[in-house]
Formats: C-alpha cells, structure tokens, sequence
C-alpha cells in the first residue's frame, strides 16, 4: 500500500502523513508542526493568508511549495510555530485590522520571512506605513497574474543554488530589465555628480560667517529673521530658483505625459525617471510625497511602480520617511545624493 493520507481541514488539500518507521535519511527535510515533511528539493514554503484562489498559477515555479492556508486571526501564530517557511503572502491587506496585520510583520520580522502583500490604491499608503522597513516586502496593487509570478520568484529562497529555465517567462524578462535599467540611471546620476566631486554635494573653500581674521567684539549683529514669514518679494533668491526649477520640472513632466495622447503609453514607459523628476520638484516646493501619489507619477501600473519604489530605495536613490503628524502614513523622498546629482543635471542643461 502507498503512504497513507491525511485531510488537512485548514488547507483543503491531501498530504501524506508520516509512515510507520518514518522517511530515511536523506528523504525528507525537517518536518513542521503538522507534522508533514518537507522535501529538500523545496526551495520556498508558501504560507498562504486567504483564499486560494489569490493566488497565480505557480506551475512555472516548481520550487515554491504551498504549506498552509490561514485566515488572518491565526497567522501570526503560525508563523511563529512552523519549522520551515520562507514565504508569506497576504491578501486583502486592507481588510485585515490593524492589530493584526501589526503582529503578522512583527512575527515575519522574527522568522525573515519574506512578505507579498496585495492591499487596494486607497489603503496603499496605510499598508506601506504599517510594513517596518526591516522587512523583506513586495506590495501589490491590482496586480495580474504575471506581476504575482514576479513577485513570488523575487522572494523565493534557492537553497541548493538550482537555476530552473522554465521560470524564464515574458515575467522574469521583465526583471531583469528593471535591474538593467536602475543600473543604468545610477551610473548615470553617479557620472554627473561625479564631474563636480561625488554625489556629497558639500561645497569647499568656504568658512562660517563667524570665522575670519579679524573679529569685533563691539560689533551689533542683527537678529536671523525667517524669510518663511516674510512678504514674496523678500523672498531670497533661493527660493525663487527653486521654483523656478520646480515650475520648469513640471513642465517637462506634463509634455511627457501629452505623448500618451498620441503614441501608446508603452514606448515611452520611464518610471524611474519621472519618479526622481516628481520627487526633486517636490523637494523644491518643499511638499512631501505620499506612496500612492508617487505611483501615480510613475504613470504605469501601481504594482510596477511599488516595485521601481523598491529597487530605487534598496539602490539608495530613495529614502523612506515617517508623516510626523500621521503615524499611519510614510512619504518617500530623494536620497541627498540623488538631489545632488539632479541639480548638477539640471544646471548642465542650462549651461
């Protein structure tokens, strides 16, 4: 007789049990809490938190296998107690309250599990928020079958280093595009920051005001005042550059978008690049940039957007900061070397 089976009510699919004597060494893997065991071959334990029906057909990737599927009340919990799990996928984010979606990370924070979460445009920005920085996380929004498949083959774990071609679908070419193309953008930003001493943008040669070679100890120096306050002509000549620039950015980003009106949207897709233009501009109208509101600059799918934000953060183009008036929200802004070398770029061209 074969390996007896056992119904496993939380994921509705048929595993074997342990037979009498259990497996030889070298069979099987290290079994979890259920007690099933895991073959070595397996790369990636997927642990599913919703229907499954969420999920995209994974025939492509036969080295993620699919553990368990839990409502969200009991996957924290889970998470804790399974002896092998590398993946965690979450859907309907925005439906899970806070609290628990709260615990969910703090647990994949503990295990280094890796996290693939689906959430709405609306609740993109609480999401975001709520999910540590620490964490390995890829967000979707309204994502098609292939961005899932990217999403689970980016966060798959190879244990034995195997390289499976039949995953090398229109899905993982897309990939490495991404790559090729925020390598080229920082190459590109580093040769021009480069031209003037790197990307610190610290200016040298110049002293504090206070320090010189004569001083005055008798002499009346006038209060610092706070041009913020002070009427628009006031306004030092900073200030007015900068806006300048940021009314010249958003020129350059609205011709961008008239192409779409008459050539396809696809041959001009540049995310990365109207990303830093949208955030320099905002930077220099000192206005803060939410997650969504970035996506909609991007002028491409939400979840490919969410995926530029990551490679450009992980990069060090980007930087995550936390709304200090709104704990439930987090702003994206330029890197101070990313700023730097798009000054430079823009005082190049008006040379």
């Amino acid at each position: 007789m074969g390996t007896p089976i056992m119904k496993d009510y939380e994921i509705g699919i048929d595993v074997p049990t342990l037979p009498p004597g259990g497996f030889g060494a070298g069979d099987m893997g290290p079994p979890d809490t259920i007690g099933r065991y895991i073959p070595e071959s397996v790369a990636s334990p997927l642990l599913l938190v919703g229907q499954r029906t969420d999920l995209p057909d994974m025939a492509f990737l036969p080295d993620i296998r699919l553990a368990r599927i839990l409502p969200p009340s009991h996957a924290a919990g889970c998470i804790r107690q399974m002896a092998t799990l590398d993946i965690v996928w979450l859907s309907a984010a925005d439906a899970v309250e806070g609290q628990v979606l709260a615990d969910i990370c703090t647990a994949l924070d503990e295990r280094g599990c890796s996290l693939i979460c689906e959430t709405s445009l609306l609740a993109l920005d609480r999401i975001a928020a709520a999910l540590p920085a620490s964490l390995r996380a890829q967000l979707l929004v309204d994502a098609d079958p292939a961005d899932k498949l990217v999403a689970l083959a980016a966060a798959r774990r190879i244990r034995h280093g195997a390289v499976h071609d039949i995953a090398r679908d229109d899905a993982m070419e897309r990939i490495d595009r991404l790559q090729e193309e925020v390598a080229r953008i920082s190459r590109l930003l580093g040769d021009i920051a480069g031209q003037r001493g790197g990307l610190s943008g610290t200016p040298t040669g110049f002293a504090p005001w206070n320090e010189g070679p004569t001083d005055h100890p008798d002499q009346v120096r006038a209060p610092s005042r706070d041009y913020a306050a002070m009427p628009r002509s006031f306004v030092p000549e900073e200030r007015v550059l900068d806006r300048q620039r940021a009314k010249q950015i958003r020129r350059m980003l609205r011709q961008r978008r008239m192409r779409e009106q008459y050539f396809p949207a696809d041959l001009f897709a540049d995310p990365a690049w109207d990303m830093l233009l949208d955030l320099y501009a905002a930077r220099l109208e000192r206005q803060p940039v939410s997650v969504s509101s970035l996506c909609i600059a991007a002028a491409v799918p939400a979840t490919t957007a969410l995926r530029w934000i990551k490679t450009m953060t992980d990069a060090g183009l980007f930087l995550r900061e936390a709304d200090p008036h709104d704990g439930r929200r987090i702003f994206i802004a330029l890197a101070e070397g990313a700023c730097d070398a798009l000054a430079r770029y823009f005082d190049a061209l008006e040379e």
